[in-house]
């Protein structure tokens, strides 16, 4: 189960992504992308768990944001989720941040 929240810049996500709820991401970036201009960030701070479902998803909202030319922020303090994307080897590819609040400071939005 996955609780997807908007938030001022970007989502929120709070639960477990995985298979079965990836899908619920894929489409709530497009829908918040179409909504929202400037950077995005997604905080993961709230999540119990990752598979490489969810990977997935991560790396396709990179994508999308990348298209849109937008600057992407994840907000995943070290822990589990974040030790999964290391473990996958994509890590470097995202700018991790340990609160909402570092994200937003650092991020031309």
């Amino acid at each position: 189960m996955i609780d997807v929240q908007r938030t001022t810049f970007g989502l929120a996500l709070r639960g477990e992504l995985d298979a079965a709820t990836a899908i619920r991401l894929d489409d709530s970036v497009k829908e918040a992308v179409i909504d929202t201009e400037g950077a995005f960030v997604l905080d993961l701070s709230e999540l119990t768990f990752m598979d490489s479902s969810g990977v997935g998803a991560l790396l396709r909202a990179r994508s999308l944001l990348g298209r849109e030319e937008r600057q992407l922020a994840v907000v995943c303090p070290p822990g589990p989720v974040r030790r999964v994307l290391g473990l996958i080897g994509v890590a470097d590819l995202f700018a991790f941040f340990d609160t909402r609040a570092d994200a937003e400071r650092a991020l031309v939005i």
